[in-house]
């Protein structure tokens, strides 16, 4: 292995082990360090060495490895953040995923579901799966905010489900900052969630 071959491979490692375990990556997280092939061939030695694990064609995971459980799944989020950032998307929690996220449901979906402004794709990690559902602009209009999640998860239960116990559990998240966000965000939801979204923001004190 040459000196450059060598600085690439201790530069990524060290990348990657700056990180938390269950940081997910892709390639292009390491183009800056040096070529698609160095790169490529630095990844290929710490698979082969346990340091690093592919998911997939093209994503990665430094991966958690608990004492009992043995290497865990990498979260949906990591690898959602992994997508944005490789393919320069956006991508909002929708659906049973987007409640779970804000606790109101305590179960995990086998399938999570984010709504996005790229490409309509299918991501398989190990027994999930994760769907990108292309959507229009409005609904992504509030995208990467706590009310973008919000109203996908008010829209999730539907309004005969929204009883004290969501609103108690949504007004805890609901902190001093967030209210100026939402209240502008009250245009892009529908008028009975913005009629919901609005009494979170006027009884939070």
């Amino acid at each position: 292995m040459g000196k450059h071959a060598q600085s690439v491979d201790s530069k990524m490692q060290a990348r990657i082990q700056a990180k938390r375990p269950g940081w997910v990556f892709t390639p292009a997280h390491f183009f800056d360090l040096g070529s698609r092939d160095a790169v490529a061939t630095c990844l290929k030695r710490l698979k082969c060495a346990g340091v690093v694990r592919q998911l997939t064609r093209g994503l990665y995971d430094y991966p958690v490895k608990h004492p009992v459980l043995g290497t865990v799944a990498p979260s949906a989020d990591a690898i959602a953040r992994a997508l944005v950032a490789r393919d320069a998307i956006r991508l909002q929690p929708a659906g049973a995923y987007a409640a779970n996220v804000l606790g109101l449901s305590d179960q995990v979906p086998a399938k999570v579901v984010f709504l996005t402004d790229g490409p309509a794709r299918k991501v398989r990690i190990g027994n999930q799966e994760i769907l990108l559902q292309h959507t229009t602009p409005r609904h992504m209009a509030t995208a990467g905010r706590k009310s973008g999640t919000f109203i996908q998860a008010l829209r999730y239960l539907g309004q005969n489900q929204v009883d004290a116990k969501v609103m108690t559990a949504l007004r805890r998240q609901v902190g001093e900052k967030d209210r100026a966000r939402i209240r502008k965000d009250l245009r892009h939801a529908p008028v009975w969630i913005a009629d919901v979204l609005r009494k979170l923001i006027e009884t939070t004190t």
